[in-house]
């Protein structure tokens, strides 16, 4: 009952809602945000739901249980796009999870809960740089700050609310009580290439990993390129070229990915020697514990090289966040539904952040992963096929038939 020719025909009807055409840019309280989430309540509401658009931007659908107000199983994910974005990151949970229910209606099916869909406004934060908004509202742990954050035009995200109708003074009202939920669990494409290489069109995620992200400044002496001797220079690009060295060594240790994205050095000119260098890092693992110990020392070797250069270093914390590991009962659940579709149960890990980030505050999160073709993700050669979009929605209904939640601890 359900059609991966139709999940992919809607996510291409998604697909043409863009900020930037040819390329796909949908970004948090926009115009796009608004035509697209018209879209996605119109088929939650033709899938049986009761549907409306909450005061943070989320779409959220409501599919009753045998009785009216159960404690519900909450399936989603989010609706916004980086810039120059892939279909299917984000979106193919939330039309997996739509026909889901929509399979369930034409079966004439109510089970002993409810099920919400939620389609978050806000994941990728590329508008106002604030990740997880949706989720982190409805988890209850929207910050009131976040409503000063600006997007590049100046606009503050409270004025954006306001503009695109929403009240910011009502987001308190989208917080859920952990007895309100049952488990959120997320189907998502993999965005890396470890089901392809095992030759898997789905996977039960063990975690979500946690990240340290830092900004790191080096200074050194700024000098003529033609006379200041080699012996006697102070040059901060080049301290900052072992420090990323450093950095990509310490990513390859087991458990561990690092990376430098950004880099800048100062002041810019071919024949000046550099002054002043800036790199970013971001260290993830789903051990916070081994993480931190990178992190300490990475830091520490950092020190030693810039030391042993003669030129300064500064190192400040950006962000962080914990790991969210997903809870054995739902992976077990989430593995049994696999397995009934005739594919081998494999776990893995997702280095990629999720709006369960946010949700494991009020419930047990599990994510179930599907295939897509070479890993890329955040890019428009994202690509998945139509059989493997089937299977993934179709064990997801599997596992929400089964759903027992005996297992929960929020």
């Amino acid at each position: 009952m359900i059609s991966g020719r139709t999940l992919l025909a809607r996510a291409d009807a998604l697909a043409a809602i863009t900020e930037t055409p040819p390329a796909l840019t949908r970004s948090y309280l926009t115009p796009e945000h608004k035509r697209a989430s018209e879209l996605v309540l119109g088929w939650m509401r033709e899938a049986g739901m009761a549907a409306e658009l909450d005061a943070v931007g989320n779409c959220a659908g409501r599919y009753e249980g045998t009785e009216p107000g159960l404690p519900c199983l909450m399936l989603g994910s989010h609706l916004d796009t980086v810039r120059d974005a892939g279909k299917y990151d984000g979106i193919l949970g939330v039309l997996s999870a739509i026909a889901c229910v929509d399979a369930l209606k034409r079966a004439g099916e109510r089970l002993p809960f409810a099920i919400e869909v939620i389609g978050f406004g806000d994941e990728e934060g590329v508008r106002f740089a604030g990740t997880l908004i949706g989720s982190r509202a409805l988890a209850g742990s929207f910050d009131p700050a976040l409503l000063e954050l600006r997007d590049a035009a100046g606009v503050t995200l409270a004025e954006a609310y306001r503009k695109f109708g929403l009240d910011p003074a009502r987001i308190g009202d989208v917080a859920r009580k952990p007895s309100d939920l049952l488990a959120y669990v997320e189907l998502h494409i993999e965005q890396g290439p470890r089901l392809e290489a095992e030759g898997l069109p789905a996977g039960v995620v063990t975690a979500i990993a946690g990240f340290t992200r830092l900004q790191v400044e080096i200074t050194g002496t700024a000098g003529h390129a033609g006379t200041v001797p080699m012996a006697g220079r102070r040059d901060a690009l080049a301290a900052a070229a072992e420090c990323i060295l450093a950095v990509e060594r310490r990513g390859g240790e087991p458990g561990l990915v690092a990376t430098v994205g950004k880099i800048e050095a100062a002041p810019g000119a071919i024949n000046v020697i550099p002054g002043a260098a800036r790199f970013s890092v971001d260290m993830r693992s789903a051990d916070d514990a081994l993480r931190e110990a990178a992190i300490a020392a990475l830091t520490a070797e950092l020190r030693a090289i810039t030391e042993r250069r003669g030129v300064a270093l500064d190192i400040r914390s950006t962000q962080s966040s914990r790991a969210a590991l997903c809870a054995p009962w739902l992976m077990d659940q989430l593995g049994a539904a696999v397995k009934a579709e005739g594919i081998k149960e494999f776990r893995l890990m997702s280095g990629a952040g999720h709006d369960g980030m946010a949700m494991i505050r009020v419930a047990d999160i599990g994510m179930l992963f599907v295939r897509c073709t070479r890993g890329i993700s955040h890019n428009p050669a994202e690509a998945i096929t139509a059989e493997d979009a089937e299977i993934g929605a179709r064990s997801l209904l599997r596992f929400i038939r089964a759903f027992r939640p005996e297992g929960r601890t929020r």
